[in-house]
């Protein structure tokens, strides 16, 4: 059995630029983020990993926070006005900062990838990317707990420094 204390390591495969350098006034979550573009570029030595990835319309691209420093257990997070646990929420300064995006493919080119709806920082490291299959999913989220009420406000709201581990420069 692993320890479940022991560190892993990763290393990106690539980087994404968006038009963000500061977490304030960001969209929240990719619903947010339409029609927004950005890349992925990543390492040549993964190109050949590209084929036939032109086939799929969207992506999940699997990512490291980093900018996000520290966490706390308990959180406010955009959505709310009431603190939740952190790991009832998708806020960005979590035990291990990781953010996963489901995002559209327009164009791959060589070893970028031009894509729409970005909700990362530029410069955010790339752990993975995977093509997004619904029927792969074992079905539609049902329930959605706190945030019933104002999931929908996610396409409208946007980042402020609430999770900013720098408040000065975002």
């Amino acid at each position: 059995m692993m320890n479940t204390r022991q560190p892993i390591e990763y290393t990106p495969i690539g980087v994404i630029h968006t038009p963000f350098q500061h977490p304030e006034g960001m969209p929240i979550q990719p619903s947010g983020a339409a029609g927004i573009r950005g890349s992925i570029e990543l390492d040549p030595e993964y190109r050949e990993g590209l084929k036939d990835l032109d086939g799929f319309s969207h992506l999940i691209v699997i990512y490291h926070c980093h900018r996000s420093e520290g966490f706390d257990l308990v959180v406010t997070p955009f959505l709310d006005q009431q603190p939740h646990g952190v790991f009832a929420t998708r806020a960005p300064r979590r035990p291990n900062p990781i953010g996963l995006s489901t995002v559209r493919l327009l164009k791959v080119d060589a070893n970028r990838l031009h894509i729409e709806n970005v909700d990362m920082l530029d410069g955010t490291p790339v752990l993975d990317i995977k093509p997004a299959v619904p029927e792969f999913e074992p079905g539609t989220p049902r329930r959605l707990g706190w945030l019933e009420p104002s999931v929908t406000e996610a396409r409208t709201r946007k980042s402020d420094s609430r999770f900013s581990s720098d408040k000065s420069d975002g």
